[in-house]
C-alpha cells in the first residue's frame, strides 16, 4: 500500500459521489505510484470531476470503521488526461454535451492525443466524424469551453491559497468571470464570500503583485477596521482609532491612510459625524432609529378607554395573583403609551405585567403581536403568555437574498408589539422592526437592560433608556418566590457588584453553588465529574439535554472548544458501532449535542437553535439533527460549518435562552472578557440549578469589572438631541 504521503497522484477509475451544490466527492483513483494494485477511496471537494481525469491530491489517510483506509483531500486539482484512454474514458463520462461512448470512441480514433486541442483549436474538424454535423459540433465546444473555464478558475483560486471548497463558493458567487472579476479587485472576496477575510483577499492581492500602498488596499484595510469595529458592537468608531488601526493592519504610513480616509468619505463610502465614522448602512440604521422611536412616542394613544383600577382588580381576581406596586404602576403606564419600555432583572415579575397587559388589552379587541430576537426566546415567550410568539426575522418575512419583506411599504399588521428579549436587539434590527410598525402600531419593549447588549452593533435598548426618549419602568422588586430561589439572589448581588455568596443554611438544597478551584485543570476536572456524575444522580438532570456549561470564551482550556472536546469523550465517546464525520475540524457523532450557528431560512433553523444529532448516513453523506420533537434538519457535508458542538456554549450566545441546569468555568486565563454582565447574564440563563466552578479571585475580578466594554454609537445623542438629522 501507498506510505502515508500528504500528496497523490493518479487517475480517476469512477466516481462512486458528486454533490453538484458543494462540490463533495467520493472517488476510486488508480495512483501513479506502480506498488499499489488496486485503486484507493479519496474524498474531497471538486467543482466536477469524471472518470479517467488526472488528479493530484493533498491531504490525509484516515482509517474508516466501515469502510477501511481512506484518503481525505484537504485540497485536488484535476487535469485532463493524457493518454487515449484516459481520454476516451473522459469524453464518453457525459460531461461534454453531444458526446457519448460511441462519439467519444470515434474522436480519440481519429485525433488521438490532439483530440483537446482539436476540440478547442479547431473544433471544425469534429464534422469529419461521421455523425457530427454544424449543430453538434457547436454544442460540443460550448460545452468544453464551459468546464474548461470551471477547471481554470479552480486553478487559479488554488494558486492563490484559496481552499476547494471556498473556491467552489467563488465561481458559484461569480460564475466565468471570476479570475477576471478577482484580477480587478480581490478584495471584494471579503464582502461577497462567507468565510474569506481581509487577510486572506490581501495575501491573494500581495501575490498577484498589487503594491502595498496602493490605495485599493488602504481603502479596503479602512473598511475592514470599521467592519471589525462593528464585529465587537460598535455602531461608529472614532477617526484617530481608525486611522491607527488601519496603520498597524496595513503598515502603512499615517498620511496615505488620511488621504485615502477623506477620499472615501467624499465619495459617501463612509459618513463621518463629530468625533465617529460609520459605515453607511450603521449609520443609516441609527438614523432611522432615532427617528422612528420618537415618532412613534409622540403619537397619541389609540387604545379603546380603558379604566385601569377595574382593570387591575379583574386581572388579580381572575389570575388569583395580586400585583406588587411597581407592577400595578408598570401596568397603568403601559396601557396609557404609545412607546413603553419594561426592564428589570430575574424575579421582579416582568412577565406578570406582559400578562396584564395583554389580558387587559384584548378584552378591549385590540390585538397583540407577540415577537423575540431568536427562536428559542419567542418560544419562551409563547409558553410565558400563552400566546403565538415569533422571531423578529419570521414576523418581517424574512427572504434569503432579498431580506426583509415587511416595511414602510407593507407594514405588519396589529395594534400592540411587544418584543421580548429586547437587550439583544442591535441597531440593524431594530430599525428593519420599527420600520414595519404600523402607523397605528403601539410599542413594548421588555429586557433586561444589565445583561450583555446585543451580538451585533449597538447597546440599543441601553441607548433608549438613557436618552429618557420613552417612559421606562424600572423594577427592582425582587418577589417573594423568586427571592427563594439563590440563583436570583445570587444574579442581584452580581448586579450590585457583590460577590454572591451562597447559603450555607440551605446547604446542599441550595439552587446555587460557587465551587472553588485553584486552576483551570481542576476546574475542568470537576466540570467533567459534575456533569457526568454529580448533577444527574443528585439532581436527575439529562447530561446532554438538561445540562448546559456557559464559557466566558471560546479559546483556552476553559474555552467552548476544548470543553466541547472533553465533553464529548465522556458524555458521547467513539465506539465502533457509532457513525461520525469530521469537517471543518469538527467530529460529529449521532447523539451530540449542536447548534447552529447562523440563520439558514431554507432549512428555518436559526443561529442559536440547539439540537442532537440523530443520524449520520454516508451514501450520500448527510447528517440529521433533531431541534424538537418534530423538527428535522438534514445537513450535507459543506453546510456542516453552520454547526457546532453544544456541550458548552458561549454566555454570549445563551442570551434569550434558558436552561434548567448551568454550570459556568471561572478562570484568570479568561481576564480580558471577565465583566460583571457576563456573569450576571450566565446566572440568568439557569432555571433550576446553577453551579459556577474556578477560581474565587477571578470571579471577584469579574463582579468588580463594573464598566464593560463601551461601544462607540450615536444613537442616544441622537435621542436626546430630538433629532436624527
Amino acid at each position: 500500500m501507498a506510505s502515508d504521503s500528504d500528496t497523490l497522484t493518479g487517475t480517476v477509475q469512477s466516481v462512486v459521489f458528486h454533490n453538484e451544490e458543494n462540490g463533495f466527492t467520493i472517488m476510486q483513483v488508480k495512483l501513479d505510484d506502480k506498488s499499489v494494485r488496486d485503486p484507493v477511496t479519496m474524498l474531497g471537494v471538486l467543482p466536477a470531476v469524471v472518470d479517467g481525469e488526472n488528479i493530484t491530491a493533498t491531504g490525509d489517510w484516515n482509517e474508516d470503521k466501515r469502510f477501511g483506509r481512506q484518503f481525505k483531500a484537504t485540497a485536488i486539482q484535476a487535469i485532463a488526461p493524457q493518454s487515449a484512454a484516459g481520454i476516451e474514458r473522459f469524453l464518453a463520462s457525459g460531461l461534454i454535451d453531444g458526446i457519448g461512448a460511441a462519439y467519444a470512441k470515434r474522436i480519440v480514433a481519429k485525433f488521438g492525443l490532439d483530440t483537446f486541442n482539436v476540440i478547442e483549436e479547431s473544433s471544425q474538424k469534429l464534422q469529419s466524424i461521421p455523425g457530427i454535423g454544424k449543430g453538434r459540433r457547436q454544442k460540443i465546444k460550448e460545452s468544453w469551453k464551459k468546464q474548461k473555464s470551471v477547471r481554470d478558475i479552480m486553478i487559479f483560486l488554488h494558486e492563490n491559497g484559496i481552499s476547494s471548497a471556498r473556491a467552489l463558493r467563488i465561481h458559484k458567487q461569480y460564475g466565468d468571470e471570476a479570475v477576471n472579476q478577482l484580477r480587478k479587485d480581490p478584495y471584494r472576496l471579503s464582502k461577497d464570500i462567507r468565510g474569506v477575510g481581509f487577510k486572506t483577499a490581501d495575501g491573494i492581492a500581495q501575490k498577484m503583485g498589487l503594491a502595498k500602498d496602493a490605495p485599493q488596499r488602504i481603502a479596503a484595510g479602512l473598511d475592514y477596521v470599521l467592519q471589525k469595529a462593528a464585529e465587537k458592537g460598535h455602531c461608529g468608531f472614532p477617526r484617530a482609532d481608525l486611522v491607527q488601526n488601519a496603520m498597524a493592519e496595513l503598515g502603512a504610513e499615517a498620511e496615505l491612510v488620511e488621504e485615502i480616509l477623506a477620499a472615501m468619505i467624499e465619495r459617501e463610502a463612509f459618513t463621518e459625524e463629530p468625533e465617529l465614522i460609520f459605515l453607511p448602512d450603521l449609520h443609516e440604521a441609527e438614523m432611522t432609529v432615532a427617528r422612528l422611536v420618537k415618532e412613534i412616542a409622540a403619537r397619541p394613544v389609540e387604545y379603546p378607554e380603558i379604566e385601569v383600577p377595574k382593570a387591575l382588580a379583574w386581572f388579580e381576581e381572575k389570575t388569583g395573583f395580586q400585583l406588587g406596586n411597581e407592577q400595578r404602576e408598570a401596568v397603568t403606564r403601559a396601557v396609557g403609551e404609545r412607546f413603553f419600555v419594561i426592564t428589570g432583572g430575574p424575579g421582579v415579575g416582568k412577565t406578570t405585567i406582559m400578562n396584564a397587559v395583554l389580558k387587559i388589552l384584548t378584552t378591549k379587541d385590540v390585538e397583540p403581536v407577540l415577537c423575540a430576537p431568536t427562536g428559542r426566546a419567542a418560544k419562551r415567550l409563547s409558553e410565558s403568555t400563552g400566546r403565538e410568539a415569533q422571531t423578529i426575522h419570521r414576523l418581517l418575512e424574512y427572504q434569503p437574498e432579498v431580506g426583509f419583506t415587511k416595511d414602510e411599504e407593507k407594514p405588519l399588521e396589529g395594534d400592540v408589539f411587544v418584543i421580548d428579549e429586547a437587550s439583544m436587539i442591535d441597531i440593524r434590527l431594530m430599525a428593519s422592526l420599527l420600520r414595519a410598525i404600523p402607523p397605528e402600531g403601539h410599542l413594548i419593549m421588555v429586557g433586561d437592560v444589565d445583561q450583555l447588549p446585543s451580538v451585533g452593533p449597538g447597546t440599543v435598548l441601553k441607548d433608549i433608556i438613557d436618552s429618557g426618549a420613552v417612559p421606562v419602568a424600572r423594577l427592582t422588586e425582587i418577589f417573594r418566590q423568586a427571592a427563594a430561589s439563590e440563583i436570583v439572589t445570587a444574579a442581584h448581588s452580581v448586579n450590585e457588584g457583590k460577590f454572591p455568596y451562597t447559603d450555607t443554611a440551605r446547604g446542599a438544597e441550595s439552587d446555587f453553588f460557587f465551587i472553588e478551584r485553584k486552576d483551570p485543570e481542576a476546574t475542568l476536572e470537576t466540570i467533567k465529574q459534575l456533569i457526568t456524575d454529580r448533577i444527574p444522580n443528585k439532581f436527575k438532570f439529562d447530561p446532554i439535554c438538561e445540562i448546559q456549561v456557559l464559557a466566558p470564551m471560546n479559546v483556552n482550556s476553559l474555552g467552548t472548544k476544548n470543553l466541547n472536546v472533553q465533553l464529548q469523550e465522556v458524555l458521547n465517546p467513539a465506539a465502533e458501532f457509532k457513525r461520525e464525520i469530521e469537517r471543518f475540524g469538527v467530529t460529529f457523532r449521532k447523539g451530540d449535542k449542536v447548534i447552529q450557528t447562523r440563520n439558514n431560512y431554507d432549512h428555518e433553523v436559526f443561529n442559536g437553535d440547539i439540537g442532537v444529532v440523530d443520524d449520520i448516513t454516508t451514501d450520500p453523506t448527510r447528517v440529521v439533527v433533531k431541534y424538537d420533537a418534530n423538527r428535522e434538519v438534514e445537513y450535507e457535508p459543506g453546510e456542516l460549518d453552520e454547526l457546532q458542538l453544544a456541550y458548552a456554549i458561549t454566555i454570549h450566545k445563551s442570551q434569550g435562552s434558558e436552561f434548567p441546569a448551568v454550570v459556568i468555568p471561572v478562570s484568570t486565563q479568561q481576564f480580558v472578557l471577565l465583566q460583571k454582565n457576563l456573569i450576571y447574564t450566565g446566572l440568568t440563563r439557569g432555571k433550576k440549578l446553577v453551579i459556577i466552578v474556578g477560581e474565587k479571585r477571578a470571579l471577584a475580578m469579574a463582579v468588580n469589572n463594573v464598566e464593560s466594554a463601551a461601544r462607540w454609537s450615536g444613537l442616544k445623542w441622537r435621542l436626546e438631541a430630538g433629532t436624527s438629522e
